[in-house]
């Protein structure tokens, strides 16, 4: 009887090592996807970039140092190395500023804005920019559930044994955070 007991303990103690190992497994999983999104959709807008600034070349003769940098930025995105998600999303942040200035032109250049053509780079690259967003979001909800899993009890001893780490969030940049400044003088 004993000895039944014993087995019937170590069984429900190797079931439940199994079930949280698998849990963590699967939410780095999970983390790892979401970055995942993430990328494809800084792909996407990397992709878009080139038409919209050759749109816009063609309206007008915004201050080419804009232009450049964009180009630049957009660039310097695609030689990071795959695993820099710190650098890739500084980068990534600086290009969403630049993108902004370029937002801007239309405003001057009524025919620009005007252009079918732009409108349809302004809407896509747009719709790329919320999925970004949303993008940051999921993984950031990802990692604090795999954080979560890490630091809570039993789990972390399961953790602690297979060497799961805590996965850093996505941090807004400082400039972000900032009010901006709202001024009605002209």
């Amino acid at each position: 009887m004993t000895t039944i007991i014993i087995v019937a303990v170590i069984v429900l103690l190797v079931i439940a090592y199994a079930v949280m190992y698998n849990g963590l497994v699967q939410l780095r999983t999970h983390a790892q996807e979401s970055w995942s999104q993430i990328d494809v959709q800084l792909q996407r807008r990397n992709d878009l970039i080139p038409n919209l600034l050759s749109t816009v070349k063609g309206y007008s003769k915004y201050e080419a140092s804009t232009l450049e940098k964009v180009t630049k930025l957009r660039q310097q995105m695609v030689d990071i190395p795959e695993g820099d998600h710190a650098k890739l999303m500084e980068v990534s942040n600086q290009l969403s500023s630049s993108l902004r200035s370029i937002y801007a032109v239309a405003e001057n250049y009524p025919d620009l804005k005007a252009s079918t053509e732009y409108q349809q780079l302004m809407e896509e690259l747009s719709n790329t920019e919320n999925k970004i967003a949303y993008s940051r979001q999921l993984y950031n909800s990802t990692v604090a559930a795999l954080n979560a899993r890490i630091q809570s009890f039993p789990t972390n001893i399961v953790a602690h044994l297979q060497h799961f780490t805590q996965m850093d969030y996505l941090q807004v940049p400082k400039e972000s955070k900032q009010v901006p400044k709202v001024s009605f003088d002209d």
